[in-house]
């Protein structure tokens, strides 16, 4: 790879940055190494990574405020790895900016795919005004849906609920940050309602919506758009 992307790994154990640094290198990824908060986001300024993985028990600063911090000015992908696995602590992650949440252990083919669907360049950002994934095509500029070939009618609600999943291809998205999006803070806590627009859009576009492919629920935080 001519132009490998670069990974900041944010992280004091030793182990995890040592695994790290054998599975990243072996697909040709560029990787630097922090080993606490500080250093991490003097580093994201300097070296500008592609993606950052982090941890979130960090020995000088709390891994939640790093992420907040580097959502100040980084735009490109976070995710975190870290053994904190309550639902609580995903959640706010999730809202704080990060892309994706991977509990250690964790298996690191899976983690690589959660890498490989981060940097992946999103269709909406190419020239051709038309995203085709599986059966489904988005003309996005006269914002007509299609499911084999055939015009699928959606709402105004539920268009614009399928192109924010689509936006965040590959994202989880908690229920109370597209609740907000979508209508607004008064509806923050209204998961049954946004469920009931998550059936519908599955029951349009899904082969089979009660085997959902295109947009999986994500037990206990939100839901991840998935085109690949």
């Amino acid at each position: 790879m001519n132009n490998p992307f670069k990974i900041l790994v944010i992280d004091d154990e030793i182990q995890i940055r040592k695994l790290l640094e054998i599975s990243l290198e072996a697909n040709d990824y560029k990787v630097y190494f922090a080993v606490n908060g500080k250093e991490g986001i003097t580093m994201a300024a300097s070296y500008q990574p592609d993606l950052i993985l982090l941890d979130l028990g960090l020995p000088d600063v709390d891994g939640q405020e790093v992420l907040v911090k580097l959502r100040e000015w980084y735009q490109n992908p976070i995710l975190i790895l870290s053994v904190k696995s309550a639902e609580s602590q995903i959640v706010t992650a999730l809202d704080n900016g990060a892309n994706d949440y991977l509990t250690k252990p964790f298996r690191t083919q899976e983690l690589l795919a959660r890498i490989r669907t981060a940097l992946r360049v999103n269709t909406i950002q190419n020239n051709d005004p038309i995203a085709h994934f599986g059966t489904v095509a988005i003309d996005l500029v006269s914002r007509v849906v299609k499911v084999h070939d055939e015009i699928v009618k959606l709402t105004a609600t539920e268009y614009a609920l399928l192109i924010l999943l689509y936006k965040n291809d590959g994202r989880v998205l908690t229920h109370q940050y597209i609740l907000k999006e979508i209508w607004g803070n008064s509806y923050s806590d209204q998961t049954q309602y946004l469920r009931v627009f998550i059936a519908q859009l599955r029951k349009k576009l899904e082969e089979d919506p009660n085997k959902p492919q295109l947009i999986t629920t994500e037990s206990g935080v939100g839901y991840r758009f998935n085109t690949s």
